[in-house]
């Protein structure tokens, strides 16, 4: 059996239930730029060019993007 799956926060998640004590092997895609330690351009290495471009937002705007963005309450209350 071949199962495609997915990690979040260094888990993987299952797309279905596997018992308890199951023995399963994992191998990585060769094309996976993490294969490798350090390989592969990491997030922020490809997003660094992006920092401090955004200007004139509210200084508590990373806090509450969700409240900026979609209106929701505020996480502080305010």
């Amino acid at each position: 059996m071949s199962i495609t799956a997915i990690v979040e926060n260094d888990t993987i998640k299952l797309p279905v239930h596997v018992p308890d004590g199951t023995r399963v092997e994992i191998t990585l895609p060769e094309d996976s730029p993490r294969t490798a330690e350090g390989g592969g351009e990491t997030l922020y290495d490809s997003l660094k060019e992006f920092i401090g471009k955004a200007k004139g937002l509210p200084e508590d705007f990373a806090a509450e993007h969700d409240h900026y963005i979609h209106g929701a309450p505020r996480r502080s209350g305010q």
